[in-house]
């Protein structure tokens, strides 16, 4: 069992988002701090440095230095640079390193206070030192004659205050912008947090393990199929029995359209069409399909498609009514023939031995009226089992009214080895010619079948004596749901007819209507079967 942690995992994300952005900021903050420190500092030390050169250069200065400056000229011109520079100080020293200039005019005459080493000896320098007027960015360079010896240094500096108050200044700034760009950052991660609350349905990591544990324990135990398809017709979900009754096996994102053919089931996946109970046909097999849409908190996430194999309860079904309808015509037989004896019986009786004579004559006539048994069937159709099926099919037209013969060029001398194709294709034309025939406004009501063998190929053909189909129907009765009569006693209408196609084509072969000819009415339907006859039957 899952332990639920303390802290929603949508705040743990937003806290390490936070945290994250905080350190990244103040180490960006640092960095930059640094940064700016050392450029500033360079800066001040290269500005110096142009200042000291500056100075060098000036005759009057060289001048004097090489005289001993008897008139205070250095320290004269020197101030005047400082004060138009801002320098801090601005010292001229001869090369025992003995000041001619200085701010303060009691430091004249006296050693600097730093080691003019290198600036003597010919080198520029550029540092940050502290003196006698505290801690500065400082340029050294050595001072040269007219005749060009070195007669001392120029050293100028900033005050290394200007430049903390400048990088303060700045870094006023950038902590401006640090502090934006961290409120950006907590606002940014706070939204996503939001998102992958709303993207997870407010459901935590464990959760949805656990979510996706029962889901695949559910879709892979039920017996039925399930194809999950999301709000853009993409399957997002298909279990084992759904692709084993589709006879497909999808990738995940693949169009939910694309499992079916064109009709009823293809429209269903597709999102074109409701479906609460729909019985549809897939290849062979008899398919009760639904279809509900999914949507949590007003959002639309798509639809589920369940689909339930009925075609053997379907087939049982058939069988059932067949069964039950020949039942009904043998009770039906039983009291009529009972009728027929208790009459005769009271005739001989009452000593009406003509009369009775007479009522046996009339009941003789009738007799050769009826449809043949099944051992009477025509002599080109040898097959016990053609003959047993045509027989069952005759008493149970009878029994509705409608006579079933079998045509005169019949001929089939193999045996079947299908025998389940053929009830499923014969039977189905079969049973929808004598329910037209019955419905229809032609007396005497008839349905005539005849099948011809060639070779391991069975033709049939199934004439009714009823209305006929329209035009447009010829082909639309062939697809799922549609149908000439309204559905009774809650079984569903619509699929014999394409149930016999889709069993016909999966052998190579086809059913289909065609013209009657000869301007008469009625439907005439043709069905080809290749490969159900067996071995010719013996003699």
């Amino acid at each position: 069992m899952s332990v639920r942690p303390r802290i929603p995992f949508a705040r743990q994300v937003l806290i390490l988002q936070v945290v994250v952005v905080v350190v990244v900021a103040c180490l960006g903050y640092g960095l930059v701090a640094w940064m700016l420190d050392g450029e500033l500092r360079d800066q001040y030390g290269q500005r110096a440095l142009t200042v000291a050169r500056a100075v060098a250069v000036d005759p009057q200065i060289d001048a004097a230095v090489a005289a001993g400056d008897p008139g205070h000229v250095v320290q004269d011109r020197a101030e005047r640079v400082r004060i138009r520079t801002g320098a801090l100080f601005v010292v001229v020293t001869d090369r025992h390193g003995i000041r001619y200039s200085h701010p303060t005019p009691s430091e004249v005459g006296r050693r600097v206070s730093t080691d003019p080493s290198a600036a003597l000896a010919g080198h520029e320098v550029v540092n940050v030192e502290r003196g006698t007027l505290g801690l500065s960015a400082r340029g050294k360079v050595p001072l040269y004659g007219a005749q060009g010896g070195i007669l001392g240094e120029v050293s100028v500096g900033f005050d290394a205050g200007a430049i903390d108050r400048e990088l303060d200044h700045l870094l006023r700034d950038l902590t401006l912008f640090i502090a934006g760009a961290v409120l950006l950052g907590v606002l940014a991660s706070a939204a996503i947090g939001r998102r992958l609350k709303r993207q997870t349905l407010g459901l935590e990591p464990y959760e949805l393990v656990e979510l996706v544990q029962e889901r695949e324990a559910v879709l892979h135990g039920v017996g039925e199929g399930v194809v999950a398809v999301d709000p853009a017709g993409r399957v997002a979900v298909c279990n084992d029995e759904a692709s084993r009754l589709l006879g497909a096996t999808p990738e995940h994102g693949a169009d939910a359209a694309g499992l079916a053919p064109e009709g009823a089931l293809r429209d269903v996946l597709a999102g074109r069409r409701e479906a609460s109970n729909l019985f549809v046909t897939a290849g062979e097999r008899v398919l009760v399909v639904n279809r509900r849409e999914v949507s949590r908190d007003g959002r639309d996430l798509g639809a589920v498609v369940t689909l339930r194999d009925r075609t053997d309860l379907e087939t049982l079904a058939r069988e059932l009514d067949s069964v039950s309808t020949l039942f009904d015509a043998l009770r039906a037989q039983r009291h009529e023939y009972a009728n027929r004896l208790h009459t005769l019986s009271g005739l001989l009786q009452l000593g009406h031995a003509e009369e009775a004579a007479g009522y046996l004559g009339t009941l003789m006539e009738d007799a050769v009226g009826r449809p043949p048994e099944a051992d009477e069937q025509p002599d080109p159709l040898t097959d016990p089992y053609l003959r047993a099926f045509l027989a069952a099919k005759s008493a149970v037209a009878a029994e509705k009214g409608v006579r079933l013969d079998v045509g005169s060029a019949s001929y089939v001398p193999g045996r079947v080895a299908e025998p389940l194709d053929v009830t499923t294709v014969v039977g189905n034309l079969v049973d929808n010619a004598v329910e037209a025939a019955r419905l229809g406004r032609r007396r005497p009501a008839r349905v005539e079948v005849e099948l011809l063998g060639d070779g391991r190929d069975l033709h049939a053909t199934v004439a009714d004596s009823g209305d006929g189909l329209p035009e447009g129907l010829r082909e639309a009765v062939f697809d799922d749901g549609v149908s000439t009569r309204d559905a009774a006693g809650g079984r569903a209408r619509g699929l014999g007819l394409g149930l016999a196609r889709s069993t016909a084509r999966a052998r190579g072969g086809d059913v289909s209507f065609v013209d009657p000819g000869g301007g008469g009415s009625g439907a005439v339907a043709v069905a080809r079967l290749p490969g159900v006859l067996g071995a010719e039957a013996p003699r």
